[in-house]
């Protein structure tokens, strides 16, 4: 049996909702198949947290963080606390420090789940979003003079090195290949930012040039939100900066029917760091405490998890099994459905067994 470590950070809202049902569905696997075992650490760091200690986390938390195998992430955010206080306390750090400079987020429409686009299925909605995680437009390079005064001035400075965008953009090809996708469509506004994107652009061109074999395209940021809805079948894979990639894979989450399904890896894949993996949806301030979230992220998420420590038939038996549900009409309320955050993990980890018996 391969053990693994896992710090869980179930953060605010509804995370540490939905991570417990990912973490149950993963002990069911491990259950089912003798194969993995599971060593859960909880760290309690949160918006509730920065309220009574002044910190969204501990200053050590970083070295607390670093021999896990993986962190498994619930959300970051609440109305208690300023969103650039949480995000630059609790996520960005941990993204950053340990080099997680790819951000993957797949874009596909699961059976039994309708798109609010009218007459696309599961064959138009698949693609992967390719993000650069670790500097760009949330480098927090800049600062504001002469706050409160008439002439207040604030300075925000986005940075591209060309260490950061040849990694991802690099990635983003060899994805496409080993995922057996044939196109990647490159994401800026060189139009209007004519230094840091046509840079992009130019990166992005060199490292094409390598791949033959894939066919590529450029669309502006606002032009590829309009296709990603008018023509979601039109990607296959695509690559773009943090603040753009952000942007379009929550597009790419209504595309999926809600944002409690498209899930998220933090990837270093040079090593040396844990991976983080989290559901793209944030904490939901609105439906938190309810017990109607949708945990189809963070289950999604734990599969990507099990599929980056090497177990790729695990992962798919996991998939396998929500699809199951999802297709069998048990759905929760931002679906369409009636099921309950706990009724859906319970179905899943049922499904499991069906198809491990």
């Amino acid at each position: 049996m391969d053990n693994h470590s896992i710090a869980v950070i179930g953060g605010d809202g509804i995370g540490p909702d939905v991570l417990r049902e990912g973490q149950l569905v993963l002990e069911t696997l491990s259950e089912l198949t003798g194969a993995l075992g599971w060593e859960f650490q909880e760290f309690p760091w949160s918006c509730d947290h920065y309220l009574e200690h002044g910190l969204m986390m501990p200053e050590d938390a970083l070295d607390t963080l670093k021999p896990f195998d993986a962190i498994y992430f619930g959300a970051c955010g609440f109305p208690s606390v300023p969103d650039h206080i949480s995000l630059h306390g609790l996520l960005l750090p941990i993204r950053q420090t340990f080099q997680q400079y790819i951000n993957l987020r797949p874009v596909q429409l699961l059976p039994g789940i309708r798109s609010p686009l009218v007459g696309k299925s599961a064959e138009d909605i698949d693609f992967l979003c390719v993000r650069e995680n670790t500097e760009g437009e949330y480098g927090g390079v800049g600062g504001r003079l002469h706050r409160g005064m008439p002439h207040e001035v604030a300075v925000e400075t986005v940075v591209f090195t060309r260490t950061a965008v040849e990694r991802v953009v690099r990635y983003s090809f060899e994805l496409a290949k080993r995922t057996g996708r044939s196109h990647v469509t490159n994401v800026t506004k060189s139009n209007a930012q004519r230094h840091s994107m046509v840079f992009w652009d130019d990166v992005f061109d060199e490292v094409a040039a390598e791949y033959p074999e894939t066919t590529t395209d450029r669309s502006l940021i606002d032009a590829a939100a309009a296709r990603m809805v008018r023509n979601p079948e039109s990607y296959d894979a695509l690559v773009a900066s943090n603040l753009f990639g952000d942007i379009l894979t929550d597009i790419g989450g209504a595309l999926m029917g809600s944002l409690g399904v498209p899930p998220s890896a933090n990837i270093n894949p040079d090593g040396g760091y844990p991976p983080l993996f989290e559901p793209v949806h944030g904490s939901a301030p609105d439906i938190a405490g309810k017990g109607i979230a949708c945990p189809i992220a963070a289950i999604w998420a734990a599969a990507m998890m099990v599929e980056d420590l090497g177990h790729p038939e695990e992962s798919k038996l996991i998939m396998d099994a929500m699809t199951d549900v999802t297709a069998s009409g048990t759905l929760t309320p931002d679906l369409g459905g009636k099921a309950t955050t706990v009724e859906f993990g319970q179905a899943v980890c049922d499904a499991l067994r069906k198809r491990a018996g």
